[in-house]
Parts: C-alpha cells; sequence; structure tokens
C-alpha cells in the first residue's frame, strides 16, 4: 500500500501558497518563537519517519503542519486571533507526537499530549509580549477548539484535520498530488452546520467524494496494525529507557527527535557491563548484584526492542499473541480519522454521506473496518 504510487518531489513552499496565496505577514514573528521552533524536530507522523517498517517520502515537522493550520484558518477568516490560535495548538507536543499518548495509554483518544497547552502559553513571557504588540489577549489565543474553523469533533471538516492529512498522505505513500491538493482544496469554503455553526465544507459534489476517498483511504493506513504496533513499541521503548536512566521525561520537552535517537544509539552500543552498571545508586553488594542483574535482561530487552522497531520491514497478522520472547505484539483501538464534510446542495448544506452513495459507503465501511486481533513482529 504504502509504494503503490510513484515517486514524487513535493514542495513545502509550494503547498503552502496553495493554502493561502497570502502569507500573513504577522505570523513571521511568532514562529520564530523558541516555543514554536522547538516544533522542527518533531515529527508530524509520530516516529514512524524512524523505522524501516515506513518508507515517507520526506519529513513533516509539527511546527510545519501549525503553519499550515495557520494558513488554512487566515485564508477562511482572515482572523489574526483564530490564526495566532491554530499556530499555537500543538507547542506542548513531546517527540514522537503522539507516541506520547500511547506511553500513557491513550491510543484511543490521542488527546493526552493537549494537557500542558495552555499552561505552556500563558507562561510564555515572549509571546505575551508579541499579543500585546497585536493587541491581542491570551485568551483570544489560548485555545483554538473555541474556534470551529479550527476545530471540531470527527467527522467534520477543520483546519486543523484538513492540514494534516494533506502531508500525510504525501508523506506516507505520495496519494495526492499538488494538483489534487489546489482542485480540492479550492473548493472548499465556510458553510454553516447543523448547529448553525462555521465548519469548513465542499461547493462541489464530486470533489467532495474525490477528497473523502482520499482522507478514509489515508485514515485506513493509521488503522492498520502496522501503525499501532510501530507507535506502541516506540512508546515502550520510551518507558524503558526512562526506567533504566537512559532517557528523562525532561528529555521528550527539550530534545529533538533525532537527538533522541542519537542519544539512544550511542547509549544502547555501550557495552552491557558499562550500561548496566550506569545511574545505579549504591547499595549493599548483594541487593546491588540483584539489581545489576536485573537492570542487564532489561538493558538487553530494550535494545531488541530498539533494533527491532528501527529495522523492521514487515509484520504479522495473527489471530492470536505468539511467544513474548521471541515476539513483540500488540492489540490494540486506536483513534479514528474519518470525515463526513458538509457539502453545498443548490440552497441547501447537507453531509456528503447524505448525496453520495459512495461516500457512505466508504465512510461505513472506513468505521466497520478491523485489523487482525494481533499484530505481532519479530524480535532481532
Amino acid at each position: 500500500m504504502l509504494s503503490q504510487n510513484p515517486p514524487r518531489e513535493y514542495s513545502i513552499e509550494e503547498y503552502y501558497k496553495i493554502l493561502s496565496p497570502d502569507f500573513p505577514d504577522f505570523l513571521q514573528k511568532y514562529i520564530e518563537l523558541p516555543l514554536l521552533q522547538r516544533l522542527k524536530g518533531i515529527g508530524l507522523l509520530c516516529g514512524t519517519d524512524w523505522t524501516k517498517l515506513y518508507r515517507n517520502r520526506f519529513y513533516y515537522s509539527r511546527l510545519d503542519h501549525s503553519i499550515g493550520v495557520a494558513l488554512i484558518i487566515w485564508h477562511f477568516t482572515h482572523d489574526k486571533a483564530q490564526a495566532i490560535a491554530g499556530l499555537l495548538h500543538d507547542v506542548s507536543t513531546p517527540v514522537f507526537s503522539h507516541v506520547s499518548d500511547f506511553r500513557k495509554g491513550d491510543a484511543l483518544t490521542q488527546t493526552a499530549t493537549e494537557a500542558p497547552n495552555e499552561t505552556m502559553i500563558r507562561r510564555d513571557k515572549a509571546l505575551l509580549s508579541l499579543l500585546q504588540q497585536d493587541g491581542l489577549k491570551v485568551d483570544d489565543v489560548v485555545d483554538y477548539h473555541k474556534y470551529s474553523v479550527a476545530d471540531n469533533e470527527i467527522p467534520q471538516l477543520s483546519a486543523d484535520r484538513l492540514e494534516y492529512m494533506y502531508p500525510s498522505g504525501m508523506a506516507l505513500d505520495g496519494s495526492w498530488t499538488m494538483e489534487e491538493i489546489a482542485r480540492t482544496y479550492n473548493d472548499i469554503a465556510v458553510l454553516k452546520n447543523e448547529d448553525d455553526e462555521d465548519e469548513l465544507g465542499f461547493n462541489t459534489l464530486a470533489i467532495a467524494e474525490e477528497y473523502c476517498r482520499h482522507f478514509c483511504m489515508i485514515g485506513h493506513i493509521l488503522q492498520l496494525n502496522e501503525n499501532k504496533l510501530s507507535l506502541h513499541m516506540l512508546g515502550q521503548i520510551m518507558n524503558r529507557a526512562v526506567a533504566l536512566r537512559i532517557l528523562a521525561e525532561k528529555d521528550f520537552m527539550t530534545l529533538s527527535e533525532k537527538a533522541i535517537i542519537e542519544k539512544l544509539e550511542s547509549k544502547l552500543s555501550s557495552s552491557e557491563k558499562t550500561l548496566s552498571l550506569s545511574g545505579l545508586t549504591r547499595q549493599s553488594n548483594r541487593d546491588s548484584l540483584v539489581k545489576q542483574g536485573n537492570d542487564t535482561k532489561d538493558i538487553e530487552l530494550l535494545r531488541r526492542y530498539y533494533k527491532t522497531f528501527r529495522t523492521m520491514e514487515s509484520i504479522e497478522h495473527t489471530p492470536s499473541p505468539l511467544p513474548e520472547d521471541e515476539y513483540f505484539c500488540i492489540s490494540l483501538k486506536v483513534k479514528q480519522r474519518f470525515i463526513n464534510p458538509l457539502v453545498r446542495d443548490g440552497k441547501k448544506v447537507a453531509r456528503l454521506s447524505e448525496l453520495s452513495s459512495s461516500s457512505h459507503k466508504i465512510i461505513e465501511d472506513f468505521k466497520t473496518y478491523t485489523d487482525t486481533p494481533y499484530g505481532c513482529v519479530k524480535l532481532v
């Protein structure tokens, strides 16, 4: 599936021009804030840039995504506060993005990473100074959820949902061309939904059908056991590295993904004896020997997890788990990412599934799809 489309060249600059032909000058000073620049080192695709199981065609950062969201909001609203709120919506994202949710047992909703967002925004003095210069209050930008064009609930279409599926498709499997992005994006307008709220939707049924087909196909990739296993395994690697004091929790908010990987490479390539003794508190000889023995086993398992994650190229889809001393297995339900957008139908507006039988089937098939009960990979 990930190699079914031909190689394509993508330009983020060209993509941004589609999202907003006029790049608002006021955004740049916010983009340069350390609060946002940290996101350069965090990939949108949740750690899949670091495993051979995926063949991501290019790296797209959380900062790239945040800028894209801001540009979409600006294009459709020309509201400075809403655009800045969109730019700031991911400032609390740790390295490997939603892997952090998997670490915390939140694979189904994937919202745990959002918790510190408001606090980080309110405490950033450089940001508060810029807001004051622009005549804005922090309450105007602290919560993008209150702006329905910026964010809303699945299966509605929002700037955030619209943005992340374009580069996800481009990077994961090359399923979007720039022409397709321009055609679908330029058909979008702000419509009124069932609750009389602003919501992004389509002017043309055929284009809405095309977009839905693409969106659900990419969403399907994120439902597969390959994706579940990759994110959960990387989360377990992070947890074990913290338990062994190879990494610290603060590293996930201060280091880039590249720096985390380099740290793991360096530590896990050390001799077993050297590493097993690192960071241990002095204890009695007997306790120390027991502790070292346990740590040695834990380090060896971490090494196997890490090497497997980095080198795996396929997994097994099974009805039951395979032996845990030889395999890493998952059985998880995860967040479903699909849409049922608004479409203009003459003088009225309706959901796509009400107007298109083919899209209705695609959406229902997506909602009812399940992979095999287990996904497993043989440990190296």
